[in-house]
């Protein structure tokens, strides 16, 4: 029976001997909770783990796009489309969406994800080549402007294929590569990395009535599976970030239960992206009727996963994301063993 290898995650400079950094990077851990589907967790020593489980857990994650996976990386948000749930229309304008760009890098982002297709709950697909006159464009100015890494938030290959020419360095692909059958061919011709991220349906029907049998099991085997593919159509693994897609088909409370599970996801051995920026459950929960009142939980929701050993942080507010992790770790000396 398979078993999920789940590591009770701590932070900060008090750790005990036998404790083993969680993926190279900030965090710590010397305890596993251990379950299999339909039973309660069992928590063992780390080091009784099977030696192939541990390494998954505390191998260094390379370098995404030329970026160290050693603390945490923020990737600022770039929606250049008109019906975003958060900024629609704010950077449709070419002018307006560079500016923005330049405003999120002198804020601390180090990457910058730029999507011509909303994925919304409700949204409507989008043409590919309205898609791809949105994006490339404002990919190649930024490109003219900075050498900071870009992504591509797209399913499908020719928008991913005008991006990389303008100058993307990262695929950022919603669907996992299960929309666009040449996706997994095309980033493993491109050398670049991929974020695959879960999603339940598509986003014109995917918040309508989703169910899972275990949503943390079922997530966890889910980007599993696509690892499997993705390697076997030549991408390697140490080009594959991976995303449980908070908001993606997910009620209120399967995304707190991947929040509290998060730390699950490490045992695939790939960095971990996490995109909850002022999506409706913080608003639900904290209060918030429009996405610009969330900003106070989203950072809150940063910070929580930053502190389970989560790498990529897909943030709309930097400035505010990166003051609250920069007091994070002066007060939890967390750079500091």
């Amino acid at each position: 029976m398979k078993r999920y290898y789940r590591p009770i995650v701590r932070f900060g400079p008090d750790r005990s001997d036998d404790a083993f950094d969680l993926a190279g990077g900030w965090c710590w851990f010397r305890e596993v909770a251990v379950r299999t589907r339909g039973s309660v967790e069992q928590v063992i020593r780390a080091q009784d783990l099977p030696a192939d489980v541990l390494d998954r857990l505390t191998a260094p994650r390379a370098d995404i796009a030329g970026i160290t996976m050693a603390r945490p990386r923020l990737m600022g948000i770039l929606n250049v489309t008109p019906d975003s749930f958060s900024d629609g229309g704010l950077f449709a304008d070419p002018v307006q969406a560079v500016d923005h760009a330049m405003q999120m890098i002198s804020f601390g982002a180090d990457i910058i994800d730029i999507g011509g297709e909303s994925t919304r709950p409700g949204a409507s697909e989008v043409d590919v080549q309205d898609e791809i006159a949105r994006t490339a464009p404002v990919i190649a100015k930024i490109r003219a402007q900075s050498d900071v890494p870009m992504s591509i938030d797209t399913r499908k290959v020719p928008v991913a294929r005008a991006a990389i020419d303008a100058g993307a360095t990262l695929i950022n692909d919603v669907a996992a590569m299960t929309f666009d059958a040449e996706m997994a061919q095309v980033v493993a011709a491109s050398d670049l990395p991929v974020c695959l991220m879960h999603a339940q349906g598509d986003p014109a029907t995917m918040q309508e009535d989703p169910r899972y049998d275990d949503v943390l099991l079922d997530v966890y085997d889910f980007l599993e599976a696509r690892l499997v593919v993705a390697e076997a159509a030549g991408v390697r693994r140490d080009r594959i970030v991976i995303d449980p897609g908070i908001g993606f088909g997910k009620t209120l409370a399967h995304n707190l239960t991947l929040l509290r599970g998060l730390s699950l996801f490490h045992a695939l051995g790939c960095p971990i992206l996490l995109g909850a920026s002022r999506k409706r459950f913080i608003g639900t929960i904290g209060g918030g009727k429009d996405a610009p009142d969330r900003v106070a939980g989203s950072v809150a929701v940063a910070l929580h996963s930053a502190r389970q050993g989560v790498q990529l942080l897909r943030v709309h507010d930097t400035f505010e994301t990166k003051q609250a992790l920069d007091l994070e770790w002066a007060i939890s000396r967390a750079d500091q063993r």
